[in-house]
């Protein structure tokens, strides 16, 4: 009876059962570890007053309980006179700049008191992380505005009038200002490349520094309207109470915002908590990437995966298309299949090399003596950028697209091409209105496995285009608006960059975390797209399949 029962395959089945099982409870308790760690910082906890007593003095910290642990006494020097555990808090304390770090364990020995006082304020600042105190009073120019109690709503109202003012200094910086320095970078490298050319004649300067002119005029205006923004930021600041008893003077332009958390509701909490996670998506990087958030990590993923994917879809198809429908079946063509399914198994970092070597000093610079000459020695495309990565994905990708595109050309069935050429049709006009028609399916399966391989990729793109902060996006309002040759955020960098090469880990901790949920959910998002694609074009071509 077991011999039939094990010969049936039965228990073969609930094997792979099992294990399918297994793998989905591991995939879920991962997205759901890093979906918890990650997104709950973003919550405003509480923030503690701890108050300890011993024989020779008192110490007060305010900070924002972390992490609680149990541990043996014995292990903690001072406490290893102690039998059995003691209780530690990793605690946030902040101010950076003030206390020299913002992290440190306290235990409960020796802690007199532990409450949570509604007045406690915390700042995120441009620099130095968190801020943790007592509000005292708000000034203008050295003048006292307001303190004690009323100092709180006078001081959100000039934050948000600080932060008004901060957007647009950065609006007239990145936008404004930077268009018309990259216009006289332009129109250097246009004299320049007449000059080359022996082209510059005297009407052709005239023109050029007539030009220079009009742009230099409006740059001291732009200039002169920041200066004025700055001078209007700088008016304000507050005075605070930090843990230790002194009193600290915060400027407005250096405050992102504030909050009392141990005043909020959780209608109050909830609101900031969605405020917080969309600027985590949409500002830019702060403090080593440490602070701020990661949406030119975002851009800069989805740039070039789209890239990628424009890419190595055509020339993944025609290479198949190639191999099955015209070249001659034999030995070369089995040699080629073994070499595809070779080349699928190659590490990554061996194609960043290659895309080092052959796309960027090769292909870039040749191109940057022909097309680019003025701006040598500078490199145009002959440094790493976009379009190398792109490239260099590509051609990592390459060869998951052309196995899935021929395992779909070889399921149609031979009677489809012989009816279209019987019905006069030539090969390619069968081939382009019948056979990848109904290929398309398995054509976007196989864009579908590298765009979930590609979003992923870290190594090869350290060497051909990634950078840890970019200063500018690769796409924006100036011709030719997308720019291929600059170098650009990516999110699996940014994780491996605030996770190992952070001079902050425990604050960089939670970032990691954060940013790779949303790795998962860009790839998860670009996946379900394709996926949506390919089951319309399946259905629609499932009649002709049957």
């Amino acid at each position: 009876m077991n011999r039939q029962w094990f010969k049936s395959g039965v228990p073969w089945i609930w094997i792979n059962a099992g294990a399918i099982a297994i793998a989905i409870v591991a995939v879920v308790g991962l997205l759901g570890l890093i979906m918890i760690r990650g997104m709950s910082h973003f919550w405003p906890a509480e923030v503690s007053e701890f108050k300890f007593q011993n024989k020779t003095q008192s110490t007060t910290i305010i900070a924002e309980i972390i992490e609680t642990e149990s541990i043996p006494a014995q292990t903690v020097p001072g406490f290893d006179h102690l039998t059995g555990n003691i209780t530690r808090h990793l605690v946030k304390t902040g101010n950076r700049d003030i206390l020299g770090g913002d992290f440190k364990w306290i235990y409960d020995q020796g802690m007199k008191s532990h409450e949570f006082p509604a007045e406690i304020m915390v700042l995120e600042r441009v620099e130095w992380g968190n801020f943790y105190g007592y509000l005292k009073a708000v000034y203008e120019k050295d003048k006292l505005i307001a303190s004690n109690e009323k100092a709180w709503p006078e001081f959100k109202q000039r934050l948000n009038r600080a932060v008004h003012l901060r957007e647009k200094i950065l609006d007239l910086e990145q936008g404004d200002i930077g268009a018309i320095n990259y216009q006289l970078e332009r129109l250097r490298l246009k004299q320049k490349r007449l000059q080359l050319d022996n082209k510059l004649d005297e009407a052709r300067q005239t023109e050029i520094s007539q030009q220079r002119e009009v742009l230099k005029r409006q740059y001291q205006v732009l200039v002169q309207q920041t200066k004025t923004l700055y001078q209007d930021i700088n008016r304000d600041s507050i005075r605070a109470i930090v843990m230790d008893g002194r009193e600290i003077t915060v400027p407005l332009e250096k405050i992102i915002k504030a909050w009392q958390p141990n005043k909020m509701n959780v209608i109050d909490k909830f609101g900031f908590y969605f405020t917080s996670l969309l600027s985590f998506i949409l500002e830019d990087p702060r403090e080593a990437n440490t602070e701020g958030g990661i949406f030119p990590a975002i851009f800069g993923t989805v740039m070039m995966v789209l890239l990628m994917s424009i890419v190595v879809t055509p020339f993944g198809v025609i290479a198949a298309v190639y191999i099955r429908e015209y070249a001659k079946q034999g030995i070369v063509i089995r040699i080629i299949r073994i070499a595809v399914n070779n080349l699928a198994g190659v590490p990554s970092i061996v194609y960043g090399v290659f895309g080092l070597g052959f796309f960027v000093y090769f292909m870039g610079a040749g191109i940057d003596q022909l097309f680019y000459p003025e701006a040598l020695p500078a490199p145009t495309f002959g440094t790493p950028g976009l379009l190398w990565s792109s490239l260099t994905l590509a051609l990592l990708t390459l060869p998951v697209v052309i196995v899935a595109t021929e395992e779909g050309l070889s399921r149609i069935p031979r009677s489809l091409r012989e009816g279209s050429l019987a019905l006069g049709a030539t090969k390619i006009e069968t081939l382009w209105r019948v056979v990848l028609p109904m290929a398309s399916p398995a054509i976007m399966t196989g864009l579908i496995l590298a765009v979930a391989r590609a979003a992923g990729e870290v190594a090869p793109l350290m060497l051909v285009g990634v950078v840890k902060l970019a200063p500018s996006l690769p796409l924006d309002g100036n011709l030719p608006f997308l720019h291929l040759d600059r170098k650009f955020m990516h999110l699996g960098f940014h994780i491996y960059d605030v996770g190992f090469q952070s001079p902050n880990v425990e604050a960089a901790r939670p970032l990691v975390y954060a940013t790779a949920f949303l790795l998962v959910i860009v790839i998860v998002t670009l996946n379900l797209s394709a996926i949506n694609l390919r089951n319309k074009l399946r259905e629609k071509y499932r009649a002709l399949d049957n």
